[in-house]
């Protein structure tokens, strides 16, 4: 790794230290005071965060250690705690110290420490609209429309260097019924960090991280352990309130039920590859009148693999299969797509889309995270056991402020295959 004068800069931005006025002197004698980074040298060996060596040399082509960067990364996280920082910046002090995490382990440099607020307790939030527009030639209702309002709190609760609580409060309504008293507590779990292992206790986040969300998207309650760093493996049991949360293929003319939980997942990292494996079994009579589903299995055993390959800081393609080996029909779903860039909240004028090809079945996808697909706002209305295409385009307008439309256009599994399509569009500020 070259330490290099353009590198001192890059981390002098990273900490905002760069002000004005620099300090008037450079401890390093071999740093010509002509030199472009002059000033930016200067600043970061007053700040501490650069500190050259004993014969007051910078030696700025010589190459350094991980272990020297990793310091450096420290100094530059601890001073960004008392100063103002960009969100380009903020997001680029975040990739250095994922990358140097175990180095920074390894120095007993904490980052969850160094991002905590003088407070226990820490308030973040999003106010949300969307927008789904469904056309279902086949379907009794031709025509949907569904406007959504939801608003939603995370509060997190430092217990102490190793626990804290995280939950969530949403509110929801449906602006042309105006029923916005259904505010509630969507999860609320204990969360402890040991170094490479994780755990979790309480109702928690529920989601299919190795296929991209095909299968999941929803919360469960129970406990969650996961080891590793690269190569991440998780085992997950408890209940899902299946009734409420699946879809509606699955849930029609159920009565009201929780499914019996047990999963593991095995996530793995290495450069531009990254790709998961899964498999999920859940236990519940409501899979007996599941729309598709073998009359006697009350077991739904899904298997799920998805990867993604990153070829450059603009393009990515990703895919996913799962297949629910308990069903007879709608038993398989698959997705391939395609990336472009990403919108960052952060990062006003950022912007992403995507192009992909989709075959859910309602059977495999219980609660998939597309919003093209899925509408589980309280309507019962899905799009599920439809194949086709889904296009995406995301833009930040300004910071902390996203905009999202998507448009899918595909044929449904039975009824003759009929055209459908759905419109969504959505509107989230964060704060």
């Amino acid at each position: 790794m070259k330490k290099t004068l353009v590198s001192a800069l890059t981390t002098a931005l990273v900490v905002g230290a760069a002000s004005t006025t620099f300090a008037a002197a450079n401890p390093f004698s071999d740093v010509p005071a002509d030199h472009w980074a002059y000033d930016a040298v200067a600043q970061l060996a007053q700040d501490g965060v650069i500190t050259g060596y004993g014969d007051g040399t910078y030696k700025g082509q010589k190459q350094i250690t991980r272990y020297e960067m990793a310091v450096m990364v420290a100094r530059a996280m601890a001073k960004s705690q008392n100063v103002t920082v960009s969100g380009n910046d903020k997001a680029l002090l975040d990739k250095l110290a994922a990358e140097f995490g175990d180095e920074l382990s390894n120095l007993g440099v904490r980052v969850s420490n160094l991002e905590k607020n003088a407070d226990k307790v820490k308030w973040t939030g999003e106010a949300r609209y969307r927008y789904w527009s469904y056309r279902d030639e086949g379907a009794a209702g031709k025509k949907k429309n569904i406007d959504h309002v939801s608003f939603r709190l995370f509060p997190t609760a430092e217990i102490n260097d190793n626990w804290s609580v995280k939950a969530r409060l949403t509110s929801n309504f449906q602006m042309d019924q105006d029923d916005s008293d259904n505010t509630k507590l969507s999860y609320i779990f204990a969360e402890g960090n040991y170094g490479k292992f994780n755990v979790k206790a309480g109702k928690m986040p529920f989601y299919s991280t190795n296929d991209d969300g095909l299968v999941m998207d929803d919360f469960f309650s129970g406990v969650q352990a996961t080891v590793g760093n690269k190569v991440k493996l998780t085992a997950e049991a408890g209940r899902w309130n299946i009734n409420e949360d699946a879809n509606g293929k699955v849930t029609a003319g159920a009565k009201n039920d929780a499914a019996s939980y047990q999963g593991v997942q095995l996530n793995a990292e290495q450069g531009k590859l990254a790709g998961g494996l899964g498999y999920r079994h859940f236990s519940s009579e409501v899979f007996k009148t599941a729309s598709g589903y073998k009359a006697d299995k009350d077991d739904a055993d899904i298997l799920s693999v998805g990867g993604r390959y990153t070829f450059d800081k603009n393009w990515a393609v990703a895919g996913a299969y799962a297949e629910n080996t308990d069903a007879k029909d709608y038993k398989k779903s698959g997705t391939a797509e395609i990336d472009y860039k990403g919108a960052n909240k952060a990062n006003k004028g950022s912007f992403g889309a995507l192009v992909a090809y989709r075959h859910l079945g309602s059977n495999a996808s219980l609660m998939p995270t597309f919003d093209t697909a899925h509408a589980n706002v309280g309507t019962g209305h899905d799009t599920l056991n439809e194949k086709g295409w889904d296009f995406s385009a995301s833009y930040v307008p300004m910071q902390n402020t996203l905009t999202t439309l998507g448009y899918f256009h595909g044929k449904q599994f039975a009824n003759q295959d009929k055209t459908a399509e759905t419109l969504y569009a959505r509107v989230s500020f964060f704060f």
